[in-house]
């Protein structure tokens, strides 16, 4: 029984205190005076009854009522139920004047007309029932008795209300009569009306139902529920609902469960209550546990930043004070909006759950929507009454929660059972059973307090039951069948609906209420009522005194509970395994998993070792795990199992492989069962020491997690106190079990048998109960000290002073403390404060034995306070954890001793890498496991077995980073998988921790990548000591990161190998101050002398910086500007003392290529004709100018060295314009510059006619930069031509003409290819009226280069006036743009071009440095992954596209071929981008190379980087990043990109290059692996200062090691054909227009492969090594035995070309062999093809039609071949021979592609490299040219062609030089001359003259030379 109301309170306003105009409440009256013991009065009442403060008003507003909820210190919620009217008084302002008071009780208006004001009262019941209705009645009856002034007394009333007593819940109490039933009161004095109360008559009443009266005439029924565990909601649920809708309360119900913080807000305070109960209603069974206040006074807001979580309504006027909570949500009952805030995330339903309550609760809510589009809906379909409908909604839930905790009740572990019955949760095993591990919300709900609370109150096996613990036992099975069919659902719910109704009104038609209510007149009333009188105290108390006797008299209440044993529902593991991942086939894993185990026990090893990689695979299934265990418990004897090494070795392979893919939380039990395991599995390691399983299983996560050893403690306790009381138990029943024994199969649940103990236990006598209490304490203390033994053994490692377990994790991690009250958002705040002793100090300490006794100490506390174990026991056990510890760790380090002396099991012999010649190992190997990373290709899925992971040493070595191991899967075989790159081309190294599938170890491991397309995954075994590791980091780093250049494998190579000494200079700019000390000899041998001179120290001036002027130490060599400006001048004659630097540098490919182009010589001065038009100045031979140029540059002839120095200021880095090509035909020539600083794009707009006067300072570079590109245009015989002024004296151009027709064809194409180019397709004529665009303005007032028509102005065509300017005659004369400058867009902004200039600017959006940087990263992750992914936006294509590598691609190859056009058209281009050093570079390459087939063979093309990238300053070194000092910029790979390019030509068109797609990506491999010098520094000035630039061919002390990348080339050359193209076929003078769309650009496959076998191919001398060593280990096999020619070729091992050549590769191999083993001298590869050729040719010629084959011999993609060139291989039976179709008409098979000039020629030109007819050939030395030193060369004497020709070398294809025969004089014996060689006869010189110029010639010997003149007399003779 309980009272209606505690407390009554009359609360008014408080004139007294008023504190600036904010009024105050007090407290008038309240009853009882005195706290009642059972619940004490709560405090702040007269805040609740005005939440938003006390006021005075002007007008009367209408009485008003609501419940407000206060929480009491022991968190009981007492219902606040308060009902306020408006009590007139005079206003207080004008009272002040007048001195006495006014007569409360005056009933008379006042006559003086003050101003009314009224201020609020309210009458409050307290109590702690919740009954809305009967509070609202009797408060409202209270105030009817005043107003109407009835006849029934106040304090009569008051005082029935507080002794009315009504039970809590229905059918409690069935026979018990009321004390007090106010059933029958008379109107009569309040004492006899108690009297007839006390002497009521036994009626009997059940007393779900109570009427009570208060005495007023009044009568009500209050209905109680039946069932006071279920919450009563009345409508509130069904109220929530209509406001906020299904998904908004779906969020904050989640949010509610997940522990957030809610607000409510509305303008009613009723509504506000009402809403926070029906969100506690839903939440049943949870009980809410935080901050709840329904209504917050607005003087306690700032309750709201709490930080703990809370439901709290506030009223809607407090709107903008919430506006700032930045973590809660808020829920606005009014507007039905629900607003989350961006921080927060709220875990949903899982899916289906979700979507099943979604459904039903709209087929609550809206059951018309069902029908909605039926064409006959149902007549009548509304959704239930209001009350009804709150039902159905909280059955929605009620069955939400059933299938949420269904099989809760199996997860519960009884710890104790007397005196009180002890539970805990497994929520691993709950989570693990319902597969939901990963579920967000169940995870939270479950570690929250609500859940807490929900397993102690239902938790106990032996108490009252409800509606909810039927549904989760008895409904689930129907629950499960039912949820995908909609309705049945709705039929369930409608029938738990009508349950909770029926609780909630057990008798629905009894609804007596006889209130009174005032009457109308008073309540609207003008006349001023009478306060609300003063009541008297004594009378009320008489009441309750009266009532309390009585109680005491009463006999007590014996409530029968009806307890009952809870059921626990069907088994967790029946219900779920429709999620439960079921493995295919599992039954034939299990019986592997079986066979393996029996084999180890058997000792059958090879048998186990076989079946072990399958093993391993199948533990990945949960059901393969869980066999595992229980097979390994069956050879488990008396708690013990020795093995031997091999089987110990396996068995832990196995644990660790099953515990590897166990999470920390263990939701299987997998870790459980294998607990008592590992300390049965030992071996004997020597004399009393033995070694058990768990010392090798120790690195796993779940044994530092507490929750784990918490849940694994609690399950064994219950399994004793089982046990404890089963033999009771069996004692028994052992009689009765024998007759029943069939129907007591099931054995009796641990909860089971504590309901059962339960139910005994009022019945047992004190010591009996004390002696069971004693048992289970003993039972669970008995426990603790075995757990603290077995986390010693878990927790110590072997190596007790490696600690990488507990370091790594922390052992005290908040996380570890199970269940432990702490919400998500005080969890944050709660991690430093909780516990000092955590983790954080364990990683400085490290002290392993304190950090395990620790983390002991905090799990045994933990466990025994729940269990209740004693204190005395406590301490004991905490004495004894750290002897404990101490043994455990005495009796390891025997075992770590011992097990150091085992002999190592099985691990692959290191295998040590075969290398380069001068290089060598800095670091031997360290045993690894290399592991997959993202491609396939070794996985074995696309064919082939898995190679990877693999175990085996990585080797570090001054050149290379080397993995060389074998497969870790046992049944791939005896495969040796290489991989391995340069330290040099290392781009990212990042730590990682490797789970390995084989040894399950977390180990710490590297991931390597590199730019050559390779990435490493190595895991350090176990063997490798952490800080070994650590060095190998740091050696790696310096390695890859010099301080210097020197410091690179390419100058330490042949060098002591252990880590090279950086030279130490302190100096960081010591490659700017000049060159340095050390090369002094150098710079005398290449500078001329008397341009050095020693200096004092004297800082540059700003001006002279671009000059080499600066200081060096005591004896320097500096330049000074005014020596070079007297000697420069300019004649430029070359001194005599210069002649041996200069011919240095004209042996430089540079000019050579000048030579062979025609842009000027270096002879002397009388015999330079002043026609040319360029020279070659030496202004930069001191790289005073322009430090990154070469030394000699190509000018116009008539600008002087002098100019050169102020031109070059106009551009960035001083790289001024200078002529790099100039095209044969059109003699149009290609300058390349840097891009202009600022001022100097204003000369590029100015006219060169505009008249100047005197020009100012500053005008004078622009003059002079004018001046040169007038020069340079000037030089174009075209603009000679059509100005009629012809310039350039002397200078004709009979042999060309511009207007050529094939020109006229391509000349439409240029205006298309700039509009690409310039991005801007869709501009029309009419856009260009806004000036000051780009483009010249010849054929218009204002024309732009964005204009399309840009190319029919280039054709020579008109275009129309677009802006009406005037029809001059002039305009109208079309002129020639004879210059293009392209700019970069960005930095040519804001000039306007005049109209009579003669070059044009072209804006190009250019690609940065950074893209490039940028770019090329996201291409080596989308080519070489790290780790496998199945995201689809993760794929290879979408990240090749992300990366936008193609784009760059095309956006070079688009402007190189724009180029192209212009120049062919006969314009100049000048290609000025940037600093002139990255994008300049890749451009002007393309374009020479596109233009001029000379630079497709293999000296062209090195000549091309030579020229273009080496003497021109690309910054190899920068770019790649290769020192120490451009670390920070990265990885760039410019050069790369060019390749690229280069390759993407090479595919459209395979037959105009001499060289192979190998030979590409030879080059880009060995640009960035720093094997070769070639490629090292930024420019030939740090070469010169290195002393690297004219260094001789070869070392002398190693000969083979090549110090260029072109000496190796050409040594490779020579001994195989690999980098040549055999389908190299080349037109005469062909210009290459390759397509250039992203769609026609291939990835380039360098990018992509990958051989495992031998490692990257590209060096050349590792493939012989492995062929030769393969041959020797074959030689030995071989017994005669015969050999299969069958060969297995897997993808991504074995290297395609070398198991499979192409045939010509074979064939000359071949060849080779044949003449090996007969004994002659092979010929060179070269020959042998060169001869095949030409017979080839010569048949062909014979044959009256040419043969011709389609089938091409190489495979390459010849999509954009104009012509085919077909090479066939006839098999025959007598052998094989070659059919070469050289000479055959291409319209057989190719159709000329659209756009493309199609050329049908026949070969019949052809031009072979060797002749047919050599009548004599060998070495002669010939003098050279002026300055050209004696060489030998290789002369061949041709009668036929008559000539004499001669090469570099008897290999040589190219011919260097030819002589006619028929110009030759005479042959005469000739003398020796200065610089001949020695030691030769002087009978051997004999010297040729010709017409022209007298040869010199030197022959071995005198015989010889003696030959050759006979020879060559014969020959003239003959003609």
């Amino acid at each position: 029984m309980a009272r209606l109301a505690d407390y009554f309170v009359v609360v008014g306003y408080d004139l007294d205190n008023r504190v600036e105009g904010e009024g105050q409440g007090r407290i008038l009256q309240r009853f009882p005076e005195k706290d009642w013991e059972d619940s004490p009065f709560p405090q702040g009442i007269e805040l609740f009854c005005q939440p938003s403060g006390w006021q005075l008003v002007p007008e009367r507003q209408p009485a008003s009522f609501f419940v407000a909820v206060l929480t009491d210190i022991n968190s009981d919620r007492h219902y606040c139920a308060c009902f306020t009217f408006w009590e007139g008084l005079d206003n207080p302002q004008l009272k002040k004047t007048e001195t006495g008071d006014a007569d409360e009780a005056d009933e008379e208006p006042t006559v003086v007309q003050t101003p009314k004001v009224f201020a609020p009262k309210s009458l409050v019941v307290v109590s702690r029932l919740d009954y809305t209705e009967a509070f609202r009645n009797c408060l409202g009856l209270i105030y009817t008795v005043h107003v109407d002034s009835l006849s029934a007394p106040l304090e009569t009333v008051i005082g029935n209300l507080l002794t009315c007593v009504i039970p809590i819940a229905g059918g409690s109490q069935i026979d018990e009569s009321p004390v007090c039933s106010l059933d029958k009161v008379p109107q009569s004095p309040a004492c006899d009306w108690l009297l007839a109360c006390l002497q009521r008559g036994p009626e009997q009443r059940e007393d779900s139902l109570r009427t009570i009266t208060l005495g007023a005439g009044d009568r009500q029924v209050i209905q109680t529920p039946i069932n006071d565990s279920l919450p009563v909601s009345g409508s509130s649920v069904a109220q929530l609902f209509r406001q906020l809708g299904i998904v908004n309360v779906l969020y904050l119900f989640c949010a509610a469960l997940t522990e957030h913080k809610i607000l409510f807000l509305s303008s009613s305070y009723q509504r506000l209550t009402d809403a926070c109960r029906g969100l506690l209603a839903i939440m049943f069974p949870l009980q809410y546990s935080f901050t709840y206040v329904p209504i917050l006074p607005g003087k306690l807001l700032e309750v709201l930043s709490t930080p703990t979580p809370f439901i709290i309504g506030v009223n809607s006027f407090f709107r903008s004070e919430t506006q700032e909570l930045l973590d809660v949500i808020i829920a606005d009952l009014d507007g039905g909006t629900v607003t989350i805030p961006e921080c927060l995330h709220i875990s949903l339903l899982p899916e289906p759950l979700l979507q099943q309550t979604q459904t039903a609760l709209s087929m609550v809510l809206d059951p018309e929507l069902e029908f909605a589009d039926q064409a006959f809906p149902p007549q009548s379909i509304q959704p239930s009454a209001l009350k009804i409908q709150d039902k159905e909604i909280r059955a929605v839930f009620l069955w939400l929660f059933a299938q949420l905790f269904q099989g809760y009740r199996w997860c519960l572990h009884i710890i104790r059972i007397h005196p009180e019955p002890v539970i805990r949760f497994h929520k691993a095993a709950f989570l693990g059973q319902r597969s939901l591990t990963e579920d967000d919300f169940l995870m939270k709900v479950l570690d929250g307090m609500a859940f807490a609370g929900f397993v102690s109150e239902r938790g106990p096996p032996y108490r009252a039951t409800d509606l909810f613990d039927d549904l989760v036992a008895n409904q689930v099975e129907r629950i499960r069948q039912e949820e995908a069919c909609p309705h049945k659902v709705m039929n369930h719910i409608k029938e738990l609906a009508e349950q909770l109704f029926k609780n909630e009104n057990p008798y629905p038609a009894v609804a007596m209420h006889k209130v009174q209510r005032p009457s109308e007149n008073s309540q609207n009333t003008g006349k001023s009522q009478t306060p609300f009188p003063v009541l008297d105290d004594v009378a009320v108390q008489l009441f309750i005194d009266h009532a309390v006797a009585k109680l005491k008299t009463a006999p007590p209440v014996v409530k029968a509970e009806l307890k009952s044993m809870v059921p626990s529902g069907p088994l967790l593991g029946d219900i779920v395994d429709r999620n439960g991942n079921v493995m295919a086939n599992s039954a034939r894993r299990l019986e592997v998993v079986r066979n393996c185990i029996t084999y180890i026990f058997e000792n059958k090893m090879l048998e186990a070792k076989k079946l072990m990689p399958a093993v391993l695979r199948a533990l990945k299934g949960r059901t393969a795990r869980v066999c595992l265990t229980q097979e390994l418990n069956q050879h488990v004897l008396q708690n013990r199992a020795v093995l031997d090494d091999q089987q110990f070795d396996y068995i832990v392979r196995m644990m660790n492989c099953t515990l590897q893919d166990c999470s920390h939380m263990d939701e299987h039990g997998i870790a459980a069962a294998l607990l008592p395991l590992v300390t049965a599995f030992c071996r004997k390691l020597g004399a009393g020491v033995t070694q058990f399983a768990y010392s090798c299983v120790q690195e796993h996560m779940v044994w530092t997690n507490m929750q784990f050893w918490e849940a694994m403690f609690y399950g064994d306790v219950q399994n004793h106190i089982k046990a404890l009381y089963m033999e009771d138990r069996g004692q028994q029943k052992d009689s009765q079990d024998q007759q029943e024994g069939s129907a007591n199969k099931r054995e009796i649940s641990a909860l089971e048998l504590a309901a059962e103990q339960n139910r005994l236990w009022p019945t047992l006598n004190k010591e009996l109960q004390m002696e069971r209490v004693q048992k289970e304490e003993s039972t669970v203390f008995s426990q603790a000290i075995h757990y603290a033994n077995r986390m010693s053994y878990l927790l110590l490692p072997l190596d007790t002073s490696k600690n990488r377990l507990l370091r790594s994790s922390g052992l005290g991690d908040v996380e570890s403390v199970s269940n432990s009250y702490v919400t998500n958002s005080i969890a944050g705040s709660m991690a430093e404060s909780y516990d000092t002793e955590s983790g954080f100090e364990d990683a400085e300490s490290s002290d392993v034995a304190n950090s395990v006794v620790r983390f002991i100490n905090r799990f045994v506390d933990k466990v025994c306070n729940e269990s209740g174990v004693t204190n005395e026991h406590l301490k004991a056990l905490h004495t004894m954890i750290p002897d404990i510890v101490q043994m455990h760790i005495e009796t390891l380090d025997a075992v770590h001793r011992e097990s150091k002396r085992l002999p190592p099991i099985q691990k692959p012999k290191l295998l040590s890498p075969t290398l380069l010649p001068g290089e060598e190992l800095v670091m031997d190997g360290m045993r690894v496991h290399l592991i997959l990373d993202g491609r396939e290709e070794a996985t074995g899925h696309m064919g082939g077995p898995p190679l990877l992971p693999a175990e085996g040493a990585i080797f570090l070595t001054t050149y290379r980073l080397i993995f060389k191991g074998t497969p870790s899967d046992a049944l791939v075989g005896e495969q040796i998988v290489t991989r391995s790159f340069p330290v040099a081309s290392l781009t990212k190294e990042k730590r990682i921790s490797v789970t390995l599938p084989l040894d399950q170890f977390v180990q710490e491991g590297l991931q390597l990548r590199s730019c050559t397309f390779q990435l490493m995954k190595i895991a350090f075994d176990e063997e490798v000591a952490s800080d070994l590791a650590e060095s190998f980091r740091k050696h790696l780093h310096k390695l890859r990161f010099p301080q210097h250049v020197q410091g690179t494998f390419a100058f330490t190579v042949g060098q002591s190998g252990k880590l090279v000494l950086e030279p130490k200079t302190k100096d960081k700019n010591q490659s700017l101050k000049t060159l340095s000390k050390n090369l002094v000899k150098n710079a005398k041998r290449t500078i001329s002398r008397q341009y050095v001179t020693r200096k004092k120290e004297s800082p540059p001036t700003w001006e002279n910086r671009s000059s080499l002027q600066s200081e060096l130490d005591e004896d320097e060599i500096s330049v000074s500007e005014e020596v070079d400006q007297s000697a420069l001048t300019l004649s430029s004659t070359i001194r005599s003392s210069d002649r041996q630097t200069m011919s240095n540098i004209v042996e430089r490919a540079c000019c050579r290529d000048y030579q062979r182009l025609g842009l000027g010589t270096l002879s002397s001065s009388l015999t330079r004709s002043k026609n040319e038009p360029f020279r070659i100045s030496t202004a930069n031979r001191m790289y005073s100018v322009c430090r990154s140029y070469p030394g000699l540059l190509i000018i116009p002839q008539n600008i002087p060295d002098s100019s050169i120095h102020r031109i070059c200021r106009c551009y960035r880095q001083n790289r001024f314009p200078v002529v790099c090509w100039r095209h044969s035909r059109s003699k149009a020539v290609l300058l390349r510059s840097a891009g202009l600083h600022a001022k100097g794009v204003v000369s590029f707009f100015k006219s060169p006619n505009a008249p100047t006067s005197v020009p100012s300072q500053a005008d004078s570079t622009s003059l002079e930069q004018e001046k040169y590109l007038q020069a340079i245009i000037s030089s174009m015989p075209s603009y000679s031509e059509s100005t009629g002024r012809n310039t350039l004296s002397g200078f004709t151009s009979t042999h060309m003409n511009t207007s050529d027709s094939s020109d006229k064809l391509r000349q439409p194409k240029i205006g298309d290819l700039m509009k690409q180019v310039l991005g801007n397709k869709e501009d029309v004529p009419g856009t260009f009226s806004r000036g000051g665009k780009w483009g010249s303005i010849r054929g218009s007032g204002r024309l732009s280069a964005y204009n399309p028509d840009i190319g029919t102005r280039l054709a020579g065509k008109e275009s129309p006036q677009p802006n009406g300017g005037p029809n001059d005659p002039l305009f109208l004369r079309q002129q020639k743009t004879y210059l293009y400058i392209i700019g970069d867009k960005a930095q040519l902004k804001g000039g306007k071009q005049e109209s009579f200039q003669y070059w044009e600017v072209i804006p190009i959006e250019v690609c940065d440095v950074r893209q490039v940087k940028n770019s090329f990263k996201k291409l080596m992750k989308a080519c070489v992954p790290s780790s496998p992914t199945s995201d689809p936006n993760m794929s290879f294509l979408r990240l090749l596209e992300d990366s936008e590598w193609m784009a760059l691609l095309h956006r070079v190859l688009q402007v190189s071929v724009l180029v192209v056009e212009l120049l062919d058209t006969g314009s100049s281009v000048m290609v000025s981008l940037e600093d002139g050093w990255d994008v300049t570079t890749q451009v002007v390459s393309l374009v020479q190379l596109l233009s001029d087939p000379y630079y497709r063979t293999f000296d062209g093309f090195r000549l091309l980087i030579e020229k273009e990238w080496l003497s021109f300053g690309h910054k190899f070194s920068h770019r790649g990043a290769q020192t120490l000092g451009s670390q920070s910029s990265g990885f760039t790979p410019i050069f790369l990109q060019f390749l690229d390019c280069v390759h993407q030509i090479h595919l459209q068109f395979p037959m105009e290059f001499e060289f192979s797609q190998y030979y590409l990506k030879f080059l880009a491999y060995h640009y960035m692996s720093n094997r070769f010098r070639t490629f090292l520094l930024d420019s030939d000035y740090d070469r010169i200062e290195l002393g690297v630039l004219y260094e001789e061919k070869s070392d002398r002390k190693h000969p083979q090691v090549c110090k260029s990348v072109w000496d190796f080339i050409d040594r490779l050359n020579k001994k195989a054909p690999i980098f040549y193209n055999y389908m190299y076929s080349p037109e005469d003078e062909e210009v290459l227009r390759p397509y250039t769309f992203i769609s026609n650009l291939k990835v380039w496959d360098f990018y992509l492969e990958e051989t495992l076998s031998e490692g990257p191919p590209y060096d050349w001398e590792l493939r012989s090594r492995h062929e030769r060593l393969a041959e020797e280990t074959v030689e030995k096999a071989d017994t005669g035995a015969p050999k299969s020619q069958r060969h297995i070729v897997w993808p991504c091992y074995d290297s395609l070309s070398k198991v499979m050549p192409d045939a010509i590769t074979k064939l000359l191999q071949d060849l080779q062999n044949l003449e090996a083993e007969l004994g002659l001298t092979s010929e060179k590869w070269k020959d042998t093809w060169d001869k095949i050729k030409t017979t080839q040719r010569t048949e062909s010629k014979l044959e009256s039609k040419p043969s011709f084959s389609s089938s091409l011999l190489m495979s390459s993609n010849l999509s954009h071949q104009r012509r085919s060139h077909g090479v066939c291989l006839q098999e025959s039976g007598v052998g094989s021979s070659i059919k070469l179709g050289l000479d055959c008409e291409a319209s057989t098979t190719s159709t000329p592609v659209a756009g493309r000039p199609s050329t049908s020629t026949l070969y019949s030109q052809f031009q072979s490299t060797e002749s047919e007819n050599r009548s004599f050939e060998g070495i002669l030395y010939k003098r050279g040219a002026l300055l050209k030193p004696w060489k030998p060369r290789w002369f061949v004497l041709d009668k036929t062609k008559h000539q004499l020709r001669y090469y570099d070398s008897r290999q040589d294809k190219v011919c260097k030089g030819v002589i006619e025969l028929s110009e030759v004089e005479s042959v005469t014996v000739g003398t020796p001359t200065m610089g001949s060689p020695k030691n030769v006869e002087e009978k051997a010189f004999f010297d040729l003259k010709t017409a022209k110029r007298v040869y010199n010639f030197c022959a071995q010997e005198s015989s010889n030379a003696q030959l050759w003149m006979d020879s060559i007399q014969s020959s003239l003779s003959d003609a």
